[in-house]
C-alpha cells in the first residue's frame, strides 16, 4: 500500500507524551472502584435476574450494591460481601441471589469469615467466571474458522462493510439485520436508545420500544447473536455484531457483551464526558475496567473521535482527533488490550465545498492507517453537512467509500443516502451496500498502484495535522488530562473534574478491598 513520508521522532514522542498523560490519571484509575464496576463483578459471577422496584423490573445487581451504598461497605467491594455470604450460609451464587432478592438476607449483616476465606472464595468465583468467557470467546473463534471471516481477507485489501440498524423494536432490528447480511454486509451495528447511557442501570429482558434506537439489553444481546449467527450460517460467511459500552453502565455492558459473544463494541476513554456529560472521573475509572474484560474476551472497540467532528471543524481540527486517538491507545494498553483490538475512530466530516476536500480527507485518513498499522480502523460517513438531498448524500458517500479502498481502512460504517432524514429503512440500506461494494471492488488495489509526493497537498496536510497534535499533546502533559478537557482541546466541548453524572458512585478502595479480576485479567 501506498504511506505518507511522517515524522518518526514526532510519532514516538507524541506516544511518549500520551503515555504521560495516562499516567498522570493512573492513580485516581487504580484507588478508586465505581457502582458500575461492582455491578458487573456480581454479573460476572453468575448474578442473574430482578427485583419489583420502583414499578419496574430493577436488575437484582444494582439492588444488591445499592444496599452496600446505604450500609456504607461498598468500600471493600460487592465480591467481599458476597463472598463472604456464600461461606457462611453455604450457598451457591444462584441461591444466595435469590436470597437477597427476597429479603431474606442482607450483606453488610452477616458475620464476616476471615479474610484469608473471602479472599479464596472470591478467587475461586472469579476463576470460574473468567473460564465461561474464555469458552465463549473460543466459541466464536470456532465460528469464525467455520463459516469464513471476512475481515482476515479484508482487512488487507478493503474494508468491512458495516451497517446500522435502529428500529427500536429487537425483533425488528433482527429482521432487518438480517436483511442487511443478505444484501452483502459483514457487520451489524445495534444503535443504542437515545439516553440509555444516562440510565445507571441495565434494563432487563427483550425490549420493542426504543428512542432512535434499541436498548441495550443482555437478552438483547442474545436475541441478535442468534438471528446474525443464522444468517452467516446462511451466507456462508461469519457475521459481526456490535452494540454500546459507554455511559454510566460502560463496565457492565462490557461484561453482558462478553458472555453473550458481541464482536465489537463502541468503548472511549472520553466520549462519555464530552458528549454525554458524564463524569471524568467516573467515564476514566469505568472505561479501565471495561477494556479489561474487552482485551480478554477478544473483542474489538470502536472509539470515538469521528464525534469531535460534528461539533469541531474537521479541516482545523483534525490534531484533536489524532492526540485523542494516542491517548485512547495508551489507556487500552494499559487494560492490556492488543492493538488489533484498537478500532480507533475517525470520520469524513469535512465541509464538501472546501477546496481539495478529497485530497484533505485521503490525508487524515492515510495518515491515521499508517500511524496505527495494526489497528482495525473504524471509518465513519460524512453526516454533519447532508441536509436531505438524496442524490448528493450517495455521491458524498461513494466519495467516503473511495478513501476507504484507497487507505486501506479496516471496519467502513456506510453512510445513508436518507441521513438527516429519518432512522434508515430497507431500501437505504441496500443502496449503500451496493455502492460500497461497487467502490470497493473496484478500486480493491488502487492503494497499491500510487505513491504520495512528499511535498503534496496531501503529505503537507497530514504532516501539519502531526505537527499540531504534538503542540496539543504538550499543552495536554504539561496542564494534565482534567484540565484540557475543561479547556476545550477535545470537540471544543468544556467539562470539569466535579461535573457531569455519576461522580456519586466512585468509590474510594479500602484497604481490604478485594476484586480477583484486576489481577487475573
Amino acid at each position: 500500500m501506498a504511506h505518507l513520508d511522517l515524522n518518526q521522532q514526532t510519532l514516538i514522542e507524541c506516544r511518549r507524551l500520551a503515555g504521560q498523560i495516562v499516567s498522570k490519571v493512573k492513580p485516581v484509575i487504580d484507588s478508586n472502584s465505581s457502582v458500575s464496576i461492582e455491578r458487573s463483578v456480581l454479573r460476572l459471577i453468575g448474578v442473574e435476574g430482578s427485583v419489583k422496584q420502583m414499578g419496574m423490573d430493577y436488575p437484582v445487581s444494582n439492588f444488591i450494591v445499592d444496599q452496600l451504598r446505604e450500609d456504607r461497605v461498598l468500600s471493600r467491594g460487592a465480591l467481599f460481601w458476597f463472598a463472604n455470604a456464600m461461606i457462611k450460609t453455604g450457598s451457591s451464587v444462584e441461591e444466595l441471589t435469590e436470597k437477597l432478592a427476597n429479603g431474606e438476607l442482607r450483606l453488610s449483616q452477616i458475620e464476616k469469615a476471615s479474610l484469608s476465606e473471602i479472599k479464596k472464595t472470591a478467587g475461586e468465583l472469579c476463576r470460574k467466571a473468567l473460564t465461561k468467557l474464555a469458552e465463549r470467546r473460543e466459541e466464536r473463534n470456532s465460528l469464525r474458522k467455520k463459516l469464513g471471516d471476512p475481515m482476515d481477507a479484508t482487512f488487507q485489501s478493503k474494508p468491512l462493510v458495516y451497517v446500522i440498524v435502529a428500529t427500536g423494536n429487537i425483533f425488528e432490528d433482527a429482521i432487518q439485520g438480517k436483511a442487511a447480511v443478505e444484501a452483502g454486509a459483514n457487520a451489524i451495528a445495534v444503535i443504542r436508545s437515545t439516553a440509555q447511557s444516562l440510565l445507571d442501570y441495565v434494563p432487563e429482558g427483550a425490549t420493542t420500544e426504543g428512542f432512535g434506537g434499541t436498548y441495550a439489553t443482555q437478552e438483547n444481546f442474545r436475541i441478535m447473536r442468534k438471528a446474525l449467527d443464522e444468517a452467516g450460517e446462511a451466507s456462508g460467511r461469519y457475521i459481526r455484531l456490535t452494540n454500546y459500552s459507554s455511559g454510566l453502565c460502560m463496565s457492565e455492558i462490557a461484561a453482558m457483551a462478553a458472555i453473550e459473544r458481541l464482536d465489537f463494541l463502541l468503548n472511549d476513554a472520553m466520549y462519555g464526558i464530552l458528549f454525554r456529560d458524564i463524569n471524568m472521573k467516573r467515564t476514566l475509572i469505568d472505561q479501565n475496567f471495561s477494556r479489561m474484560i474487552i482485551a480478554y474476551s477478544d473483542i474489538t472497540i470502536h472509539t470515538g473521535e469521528d464525534n469531535y467532528l460534528t461539533t469541531a471543524d474537521a479541516v482545523e481540527n483534525g490534531h484533536q482527533v489524532l492526540a485523542s486517538q494516542f491517548i485512547n491507545e495508551r489507556f487500552a494498553l494499559e487494560a492490556h488490550m492488543k492493538e488489533e483490538q484498537m478500532g480507533l475512530g475517525h470520520a469524513a466530516e469535512m465541509d464538501p465545498w472546501h477546496p481539495n476536500v478529497l485530497l484533505l480527507e485521503i490525508a487524515r485518513a492515510q495518515m491515521t492507517r499508517d500511524i496505527f498499522p495494526k489497528a482495525p480502523i473504524k471509518f465513519m460517513p460524512p453526516t454533519r453537512h447532508k441536509v436531505g438531498d438524496i442524490f448528493f448524500s450517495h455521491l458524498m458517500d461513494a466519495m467516503f467509500n473511495f478513501t476507504g479502498v484507497l487507505t486501506n481502512q479496516g471496519i467502513q460504517l456506510l453512510g445513508m443516502p436518507t441521513e438527516a432524514m429519518h432512522t434508515p429503512l430497507l431500501h437505504d440500506r441496500w443502496m449503500a451496500i451496493k455502492g460500497a461494494n461497487y467502490v470497493f471492488s473496484a478500486a480493491q488495489d488502487l492503494g497499491k498502484e500510487i505513491t504520495y509526493k512528499k511535498d503534496g497537498v496531501i503529505a503537507k496536510h497530514a504532516n501539519k495535522v502531526l505537527d499540531d497534535t504534538l503542540a496539543l499533546l504538550r499543552k495536554i502533559e504539561r496542564d494534565g488530562l482534567f484540565k484540557a478537557i475543561e479547556e476545550k482541546s477535545f470537540a471544543n466541548v468544556s467539562r470539569t473534574p466535579t461535573g457531569g453524572k455519576g461522580l456519586e458512585g466512585v468509590i474510594e478502595k479500602d484497604k481490604e478491598y478485594i476484586n480477583p479480576f484486576f489481577e487475573l485479567l
